[in-house]
């Protein structure tokens, strides 16, 4: 894995080439920045996927997220004074590196040992996030996507409409146009009762950093506004098949019911629609290596969860 050093945009940060190295490629392309003040992370953004105004937002709500407590990276201001700066058309920003250990790939809780004793405190640290995020005034400005109905059931869904991935068959593209209908009748009744604010929408176990006993959520790149209940959804879907998923999934709600409670009929539509947003997602990337597969699983993991919930299926 390779890629070539950012340096003029390391420049702009007063980071020195010979101690930058390449630490992932993903969505983003981030390198790790060894300086006398610490560990950064440079990140080089895809492009096209977040404007500045959306970057800029994203990194003033980490910064106040930090500032108050929260486990999550601290945005550091250029040599010219900016959270952002762009260099031949692409998106770059620095961030403090953080201490510990990727939770694991593909769902898997490989850094812990005491399962449902992380899910509570994971509970509890998204349950402080939401907390914090609703007491904080945005700036004039702000924008970040919305995981709300339209961004979940619309015509327009924010990952794309998932009942027009290629891939589909027949009764799996009518599948997924039933259980959309159905959510979407269920929203339009209940949405407006719902908690909803500032999520970090991607607490997927690559999101997560585990050092001890301190849990870490990093990648905020799809952060913005959605219903709570959705954020929960987000890391259950992938303990779905772990044989203790009723007592991982019991403990992260103990650990949030320190905001509040959150009823298994909703969850379980949450579910649902965050399997969906996977197929939406996909189609933009069927060209990218892997893609294949990845296409694959995510319409196999949908047509499972839209299956349980038009059946009647407990979260």
């Amino acid at each position: 894995m390779s890629a070539p050093l950012p340096l003029r945009a390391a420049a702009l940060w007063q980071l020195d080439p010979a101690q930058i190295t390449l630490a992932a490629r993903r969505e983003n392309i981030v390198f790790r920045a060894n300086t006398p003040e610490g560990c950064f992370a440079l990140r080089q953004h895809r492009q096209g996927y977040r404007n500045d105004a959306q970057l800029l937002s994203e990194l003033d709500w980490m910064a106040h997220l930090a500032a108050n407590g929260v486990a999550v990276p601290q945005p550091k201001r250029s040599g010219r004074g900016n959270f952002v700066e762009t260099v031949d058309g692409v998106q770059y920003d620095l961030l403090t590196w953080l201490p510990g250990q990727m939770l694991g790939a593909q769902g898997q809780l490989d850094a812990v040992t005491d399962r449902c004793g992380f899910a509570r405190q994971l509970g509890s640290l998204l349950a402080q996030l939401h907390d914090i995020s609703d007491a904080w005034v945005p700036p004039a400005g702000f924008q970040r996507p919305a995981w709300d109905v339209a961004g979940l059931v619309g015509d327009s869904p924010l990952w794309g409409r998932y009942w027009a991935h290629p891939d589909l068959t027949g009764p799996q593209r009518q599948l997924l146009r039933d259980v959309r209908e159905k959510a979407s009748q269920i929203l339009a009744q209940c949405a407006g009762d719902m908690d909803y604010g500032l999520i970090h929408a991607d607490a997927i176990t690559e999101n997560i950093l585990v050092d001890g006993g301190q849990i870490y959520l990093i990648d905020f790149d799809d952060g913005g506004w959605g219903f709570r209940d959705f954020e929960l959804a987000t890391f259950l879907m992938r303990q779905i098949d772990a044989p203790d998923y009723p007592q991982i999934r019991d403990a992260l709600l103990q650990g949030y019911a320190q905001r509040r409670a959150v009823a298994h009929d909703m969850l379980q539509l949450m579910l649902v629609l965050r399997a969906l947003t996977y197929v939406g997602w996909v189609i933009t990337r069927i060209g990218e290596p892997g893609a294949a597969e990845r296409s694959q699983r995510a319409i196999a993991t949908a047509q499972f969860f839209a299956e349980e919930f038009l059946n009647g299926g407990s979260a």
